[in-house]
């Protein structure tokens, strides 16, 4: 196992008393929503983005459902300012703080203590997939169970 999927797993197991069971896929990996569910046979909407927004001047993760796109619009009106104040987070703010490489950043287990959101599209399936810590990880959770550890808010942010 990859030493940062192995940290990921011993991360979750202490904060959160999960037993992540990773599934790695390190010849292709999983660069798009769509690799993503093609490696572990399920929708593409069961595919849980994990994308770092600078919202405002301030870092807001977004759990996005693969089938879906963040509004940045929306987002602007979920945080009560201009859109241009709302954009993708630079490489170094997502890594400061997530603790992650963009690509493999897990919607738990971060640096910092982020504002978080959930597309409620996810909530329509029983299991979702994310990424355990690289491009070439993934592992499942219900998710109900990921909303509630992830401290996150329902949110209607996607196109």
């Amino acid at each position: 196992m990859h030493a940062r999927v192995t940290e990921f797993v011993e991360t979750a197991e202490d904060r959160y008393g999960l037993a992540i069971e990773p599934v790695e896929f390190p010849e292709k990996g999983t660069p798009t929503a769509a690799d993503a569910a093609e490696a572990v046979e399920c929708e593409i909407g069961q595919i849980v983005n994990s994308l770092v927004f600078d919202v405002d001047s301030q870092p807001v993760l977004c759990l996005t459902s693969g089938a879906e796109r963040v509004d940045e619009a929306a987002l602007a009106a979920w945080a009560d300012c201009e859109v241009d104040d709302v954009s993708m987070a630079s490489p170094e703010l997502v890594r400061e703080a997530t603790g992650w490489a963009i690509g493999g950043v897990p919607p738990i287990c971060h640096e910092t203590d982020l504002t978080t959101l959930l597309d409620p599209a996810l909530l329509d399936y029983d299991t979702v997939w994310a990424a355990a810590g690289t491009p070439t990880s993934m592992w499942a959770i219900d998710p109900e169970r990921l909303r509630e550890i992830a401290g996150a808010t329902v949110v209607s942010f996607t196109e």
